[in-house]
């Protein structure tokens, strides 16, 4: 299963891990709608579920997920997908967030490929 990882330096990470978790769960309802009236997803991914506490949370694709986790100092993002198509997008998606909603801040994500994804890792 490929995984990426990000670090996001960052003294509100706990704010920026309730935002896009709650963003996450305002995604799946809305995805729930959509596709009772028949709609289809189009590139953007979405949410099936999400949920956090106060320093860690997860956002469900489906066919991948998210887990955050907030320290005083940064937000730690990984990203696990069913194939490398589903890994990208939902990249492409978190980090878009991140940097829409930490724009004041001047977020920044950059993923890396978890060290068991590389070869003899």
């Amino acid at each position: 299963m490929p995984a990426s990882q990000a670090r996001v330096p960052t003294d509100r990470a706990r704010r920026y891990l309730a935002q896009l978790c709650e963003h996450g769960e305002k995604m799946s309802h809305r995805a729930l709608h959509h596709v009772s009236r028949g709609g289809e997803d189009g590139d953007s991914p979405q949410a099936r579920r999400a949920e956090h506490s106060d320093t860690d949370g997860i956002i469900d694709f489906g066919q991948g997920r998210c887990t955050l986790r907030a320290t005083d100092t940064e937000l730690l993002l990984r990203v696990e997908a069913d194939d490398e198509r589903h890994l990208r997008r939902i990249e492409g998606g978190i980090a878009a967030r991140v940097e829409r909603i930490g724009r004041r801040d001047k977020l920044s994500v950059t993923w890396t490929r978890s060290s068991e994804d590389r070869p003899g890792g």
